[in-house]
């Protein structure tokens, strides 16, 4: 009887992690993400640039440069496809775009997550102030927890 309940207890917790996403959240939602923020470390500049959102999609691009050149660079959108919300990253290396689904959400943070991704499984934003966007991937880097921060500040769009 004990295993039985306690199959119902996981069964049911399963389900509330599948079914619980919203499927209607707009992603209009996270406008305080659009913009374009900066991040400074020594002489490498990350730029981040979000577009305002419409009810279902947010285009994005990151692009780092060392000097005058560019280092890295990854085409982004957040959608919803009618299944919930996504995080969606191509790296300019990638040859196939790597989802992450919403796991959760507040009116400052948001957190996707992939846990059949390599390296990262969660994608974080949080707005700390009007000025100031954190973001942080983190997850299992082989067997290693490992976690990167990216502290934007907003800066005028050119």
């Amino acid at each position: 009887m004990k295993f039985i309940i306690g199959l119902i207890v996981v069964v049911l917790s399963f389900a509330g992690l599948v079914f619980g996403q919203d499927k209607t959240s707009s992603v209009s939602m996270l406008s305080w993400v659009s913009g374009c923020w900066e991040m400074r470390q020594g002489d490498s500049v990350t730029v981040e640039r979000w577009a305002k959102p419409t009810e279902n999609l947010m285009l994005g691009i990151s692009q780092t440069t060392k000097g005058t050149k560019s280092t890295a660079f990854e085409n982004l959108r957040i959608v919803n496809n009618g299944h919930g919300l996504f995080y969606i990253a191509r790296p300019g290396d990638a040859k196939a775009d790597t989802p992450f689904m919403v796991k959760t959400m507040t009116a400052n943070e948001i957190v996707f997550e992939n846990p059949k991704n390599d390296f990262p499984q969660r994608i974080i934003y949080r707005l700390e102030k009007s000025d100031s966007l954190f973001a942080r991937i983190e997850g299992k880097n082989g067997e290693k927890e490992m976690a990167i921060d990216f502290p934007f500040k907003r800066i005028k769009c050119e």
